[in-house]
């Protein structure tokens, strides 16, 4: 029995396996650990910027304090009140979170480490795969508001799934440029053609497309300016305000989660993901050191931009629902037709 494991594990199968799910586990790991601390960073950010010092009783400069949060809500009282529809009330927080998870799988987060690939499943219509399960999400927000059974919740989910749907147009018309340029849907594909040169990256070659990319990814996000499906203010809370324990720390889970996505979409796509031409760290690794290398140059750019999330929301207002509609499509969804439009005649000018 054991020599046929040994046999199976040895097997290019096996094998594939194996790495499959140490990287499965390495990408849960950094993605739950980096969840955890950018609410850190957030909250020492929002302190420095009004004059606060922010968490620092929990361990030095309060690095122990997410740890702290989780154990708070994982032994909080989980109350379920009487009002709710209980299927649909337990069902959303997962909804919102499982997205976020998932997508994770089709990043490139490196070039490789020897012979294995960076990337959980190198699909060939990865970005595809994104776009399909990030749609996926308004589900758990509109849920939450239906299932509280109450007013502030249900308006709460209503403004999401309007805003998400408007913004997904957007999103999904921005990108489409890079794969005319690209030829491909494959996000490796996407890497590869940004190497050589940082005039290669997309933000140089689409800066329109990362301009509307970054608008939709703040609404996708529900992030400040953007953030009136959970307007404290109007809503008090909104979809989640009945929500206690772990299923409330899912839906918090679940908005860094998709912001470190989106982060890591917005470096694959226009920032030329683990390249740096500066360095000469532009071509798939031939070590071990250089393997690390490039993981590391993808979460230092994925680093800047949650950086910037969490800088613009602080220092941002809120827009009004009027002037999120408004954007959404009567600005990003022209220009982002527009900027489709053309990119097809230069390269067709170009081919002719």
């Amino acid at each position: 029995m054991i020599e046929a494991i040994t046999n199976w594990f040895g097997s290019p199968i096996g094998q594939f396996a194996l790495f499959s799910v140490l990287k499965v586990v390495a990408a849960f790991s950094v993605l739950m650990a980096m969840v955890a601390y950018v609410v850190l960073v957030e909250r020492k950010v929002c302190a420095a910027m009004q004059d606060r010092i922010g968490p620092n009783r929990a361990g030095p400069f309060g690095i122990w304090q997410p740890l702290c949060d989780a154990v708070k809500s994982f032994f909080k009282e989980d109350f379920t009140p009487g009002h709710v529809r209980k299927v649909f009330f337990w069902l959303a927080p997962a909804i919102v979170m499982v997205p976020g998870l998932m997508n994770i799988a089709v990043i490139p987060f490196g070039s490789n480490l020897g012979k294995q690939p960076m990337v959980i499943a190198d699909l060939n219509v990865g970005v595809l795969y994104t776009f399909g399960l990030v749609s996926l999400g308004v589900y758990g927000l509109v849920l939450a508001g239906y299932a509280a059974n109450s007013k502030y919740p249900f308006l709460g989910g209503i403004r999401s799934s309007a805003q998400m749907i408007s913004y997904e147009i957007a999103m999904g018309l921005s990108v489409i440029p890079i794969f005319l340029l690209v030829g491909s849907l494959n996000l490796s594909e996407v890497i590869h053609y940004q190497s050589g040169g940082f005039w290669n990256w997309m933000v140089v070659k689409q800066p329109l497309a990362f301009a509307i990319f970054l608008g939709a990814a703040f609404a996708e996000t529900n992030r400040a300016p953007f953030d009136l499906p959970e307007a404290e203010q109007e809503l008090a809370g909104g979809y989640n305000i009945e929500y206690s324990s772990m299923k409330f720390a899912l839906f918090f889970m679940g908005e860094y989660a998709n912001m470190i996505l989106a982060s890591a979409m917005m470096v694959t796509l226009f920032f030329g993901g683990w390249t740096l031409p500066l360095f000469g760290l532009d071509q798939p690794a031939t070590t071990l050191w250089v393997g690390l290398l490039h993981i590391g140059v993808f979460l230092a750019k994925l680093g800047a931009f949650m950086v910037m999330f969490v800088w613009v929301r602080w220092m941002v207002p809120r827009f009004r629902y009027d002037q999120l509609m408004n954007l959404g499509w009567r600005r990003f969804i022209p220009l982002a037709l527009a900027n489709i439009v053309v990119t097809a005649l230069v390269l067709w000018w170009r081919a002719t």
